[in-house]
């Protein structure tokens, strides 16, 4: 039985979309499949992926210098090599054609009010930014830190650092001081940008200490740029080797802005793994990759137009905000916030919706559902006409997530549910503007990701939950892991389960329709009598109960038994744990899931124990419950409320 059709798109949608006009050009040069429905597509990109690639290249007219050799040097995974002996720069991508008087940004703080950027205003910024870095030492080689919000001048330091050929790495600055140590320290930055402080929740939090620490931690680090953000002109006389942003830009006010092409797969940018084992690892991505990659995404999935304004509820700690800049690669302006999405309510991101215009709001699977519990009105006494589609990603979105959109949104709205990662900056699975959209599934898998879903033999399956693998290499994939000489770390990652086959870590379902559905991570799923369940489905389940805030669930194996699986809950405020919500929260399972995924035990905490990008710690609790030391199953550094692991460590001692 197939789930319930919510949206299709509109014919005049369909004609109009980057997607169709992408397919008849195809059709013009004899280039891919006949007919041209998406499923066809698809697997012409999987199945010729050189040709699928090249394109992507020809299409969008990739600047650049030297021909490629080739598209791709093998099918071979790790270890593919794309577009070798091409030149180019990402950056400069950014600003081919542009009309200087066009606003380019839009970004709110809590503290300030709406700004607007034009093209001509930040090419100039950008420029000097440029000119002030290169007077420090920076180019092709070398690596620029930043200790930044999610603002406008966190985007001119970082384009100014690519067009310098240069490779950009970033961290929020509500990452402690370790946890950026841990990230940055890795890879040894020459130039460190950080902020005086920043404000969430209506607080400031001076962060200069912290930027002092860095800078003295990391011998590296030969300049500290820093950018007023919590004073207007702070004391920045105890940060060594600190010197303000302004002064960065007064190096050449009048400096012309240019672009310093480097190799296909030089360094664009070095993210990080959440790090709630060991360090985190730092994935390097390639200037030509991501380009493509993203020239492919914005346009043929994303749809971004002219007129466009793209809102992504992100920090800089999160590969989202890397995918929101790269927007700026379409004709689309981005809108940038930075602060608490819940103040002064969860009603907040909804009006800056409107304030801005927005016209494709993007945020996590948990703001919705934290919408939902909240009672929030979307669309109550503000004007969000100019919305027409809503991203989700960071967790599966349940259905009842699809339904209070379509509810509170309107029936018109393209909901697009995407799941990728941080590893390949991008969603391979996702939105499409010219498919319908199924209650509680992806669209379909992305143009150039062979997704497939695998039992552990390694058959491919459709219609059934297995392994989320990727079979053919992506440009985007990372080039390296940095401090990885060997590549042993690299394989270890993602290709000790299947050889030569990219294994991402989640549970997904192919359906016969070629849409999807995440079940979660596959190294915390709960497998009770050799039924596998995704935890995603069982947080369904149990957040359905008002009296339920949070949840965590864990399945402990004990001998002799099928195991012990407690699960851990936040009440909702003046809700009790008695016998009633106990019987409820079993029958939700119950009927949901299955009687074998119905928990052992509920045990009241505080707080669920989260990264800093928000993911639920499943895999270190359940390490913490089977004996592991708490400092060893997870980098507290690493976590958005560390206090939240005291409790397992005091709860494993009574086991």
């Amino acid at each position: 039985m197939n789930p319930e059709l919510l949206w299709s798109p509109s014919p005049e949608a369909i004609e109009n979309s980057h997607l169709t006009a992408w397919s008849r050009w195809l059709k013009e040069r004899g280039v891919g499949p006949n007919p041209e429905e998406y499923g066809d597509l698809w697997a012409w990109s999987t199945g010729q992926p050189e040709e699928f690639w090249q394109s992507i290249w020809d299409y969008f007219e990739v600047l650049h210098d030297g021909e490629p050799e080739r598209v791709l040097s093998s099918h071979e995974m790790p270890g593919a090599k794309w577009f070798e002996g091409a030149r180019l720069n990402y950056a400069e991508h950014i600003f081919r054609d542009r009309d200087p008087d066009q606003v380019a940004i839009y970004a709110a703080t809590e503290t300030r009010p709406m700004e607007t950027i034009s093209w001509g205003v930040l090419r100039s910024r950008v420029a000097a930014a440029a000119a002030g870095l290169k007077s420090m030492g920076v180019g092709p080689g070398d690596r620029v830190a930043a200790y930044l919000p999610n603002s406008h001048e966190t985007v001119v330091a970082f384009l100014a650092t690519v067009s310098l050929g240069a490779s950009w790495s970033s961290c929020s600055p509500d990452f402690g001081a370790g946890a950026v140590t841990d990230r940055f320290a890795q890879i040894e930055p020459k130039v460190l940008f950080t902020v005086d402080g920043y404000t969430y929740g209506g607080k400031g939090f001076d962060r200069r200490e912290v930027a002092a620490d860095l800078a003295r931690n990391m011998p590296s680090i030969e300049h500290v740029v820093v950018l007023p953000y919590l004073e207007a002109e702070p004391d920045i006389s105890t940060i060594p080797k600190s010197s303000a942003w302004d002064a960065l830009l007064a190096t050449d006010p009048s400096a012309e802005l240019s672009f310093t092409r480097v190799p296909f797969d030089s360094p664009l940018w070095i993210l990080y793994s959440s790090g709630t084992t060991g360090l985190p690892k730092p994935i390097v991505q390639g200037q030509g990759g991501i380009l493509l990659e993203h020239l492919k995404k914005m346009h043929l999935h994303l749809d971004a137009k002219e007129g466009d304004r793209v809102f992504w509820f992100t920090t800089t700690g999160w590969m989202m905000w890397n995918f929101l800049v790269s927007c700026l690669l379409t004709d689309a302006a981005i809108v940038l916030f930075d602060g608490n999405p819940g103040y002064p309510d969860m009603s907040a991101l909804w009006q800056l919706s409107a304030d801005a215009e927005v016209t494709c709001f993007g945020t996590s699977a948990s703001y919705i559902s934290a919408c939902m519990k909240d009672g929030v009105e979307p669309g109550e006494g503000r004007d969000l006409s100019k919305l027409r589609s809503v991203g989700s990603t960071g967790s599966p979105l349940a259905p009842e997530g699809f339904d209070w959109i379509y509810e509170h949104i309107g029936k018109e709205t393209w909901l697009f549910s995407t799941s990728g990662g941080t590893d390949l900056c991008t969603a391979f699975v996702g939105g499409v503007p010219t498919l319908p959209v199924y209650r509680g599934e992806l669209q379909a898998r992305a143009l150039g990701a062979a997704v497939e879903s695998w039992d552990e033999e390694g058959n491919p399956r459709i219609g059934e939950v297995g392994e989320l693998v990727i079979t053919e290499p992506m440009p985007s994939m990372p080039l390296y892991l940095w401090g990885d000489e060997d590549g042993s770390r690299y394989h270890d990652s993602y290709f000790d389960v299947y050889d030569g086959i990219w294994r991402h870590g989640d549970w997904i379902e192919i359906t016969e329709r070629g849409t999807a559905i995440i079940y979660g991570r596959s190294d915390s799923t709960i497998n009770r009598g050799g039924i596998r369940m995704g935890t995603s489905e069982i947080y369904r389940a149990v957040l359905a109960d008002d009296d339920v805030a949070d949840a965590l669930v864990v399945d402990i194996p004990r001998e002799g038994t099928e195991g012990w699986m407690p699960l851990f809950v936040v009440l909702a405020e003046g809700a009790e744990l008695n016998d009633d919500l106990k019987k409820r929260v079993a029958t939700e399972v119950r009927s949901r899931c299955s009687p074998r995924h119905v928990p052992n035990e509920l045990i009241e905490i505080e707080a669920v124990p989260r990264t800093l990008s928000g993911k639920v710690l499943e895999v270190p609790v359940k390490r913490i419950l089977t004996g592991t030391p708490a400092e060893k199953a997870a980098s507290r550094d690493s976590l958005a409320n560390p206090e939240a692991l005291d409790f397992f460590s005091e709860y494993a001692r009574t086991l």
